[in-house]
């Protein structure tokens, strides 16, 4: 995945617009995305999209990465999944394959036209321009598997870490003594061991497909 900064090759207006542009989503994001700028690096441009709903991908948080070339914005960036996805236009390596970012590149559409296309692409896969071979022949010939497999992935790869909020209820829970406190105890234990157990299967199931 190329990672080295092109910074030097852009001119100071293009850092501008693509600045103002980043700066403009963090402040009022997109529907279902968050954008991450780096600083250092207006080059690397990171942003998080929630798996939308209806889509075997629903409940997932997919980190994405574009990369802009030092011919931007003449030539469009490159596209990469962090985060691992099962997806006809997704390679293994996380590159996306979407016309935007090849033959329907303008020089006028933006970062954001980009991570909404993103977005499309996980509510409608395209497996003419399929990049992982398998993902598209399951999508166009035995869809349930499709989403199964889709599914499993989101489950073990994309999931949102908690948030403080769960550790803090937990922590201000009213405090149970005698017996009652010992099945409690138990009882979030088993769940917790539960919840291991079955992503350990679901893991074991993926490697076997």
């Amino acid at each position: 995945m190329a990672s080295c900064s092109n910074v030097e090759n852009l001119s100071p207006q293009i850092i501008r617009q693509v600045s103002k542009e980043l700066c403009e989503m963090v402040n009022d994001p997109p529907e279902g995305i968050k954008v991450f700028m780096n600083d250092e690096d207006i080059t690397d441009i990171q942003a998080a999209i929630e798996g939308p709903s209806g889509t075997p991908y629903t409940g997932g948080v997919f980190r994405v990465k574009l990369v802009l070339g030092k011919d931007f914005p003449s030539s469009p960036p490159k596209g990469y999944f962090v985060t691992k996805i099962f997806h006809p236009n997704v390679a293994r390596n996380g590159e996306i394959c979407v016309n935007t970012l090849k033959k329907d590149w303008k020089s006028d559409l933006g970062i954001k036209h980009i991570l909404l296309t993103i977005k499309c692409l996980l509510i409608v896969p395209n497996a003419e321009s399929a990049l992982n071979e398998e993902a598209g022949k399951l999508l166009l010939e035995q869809y349930e598997d499709y989403s199964q497999r889709a599914r499993m992935m989101t489950e073990i790869h994309a999931q949102a870490p908690k948030s403080s909020k769960d550790t803090e209820t937990s922590c201000s829970a009213p405090k149970l003594d005698g017996p009652m406190a010992k099945k409690h105890a138990g009882d979030k234990k088993s769940t917790a061991t539960d919840k291991k157990k079955i992503l350990k299967d679901k893991k074991r199931i993926l490697k076997r497909l």
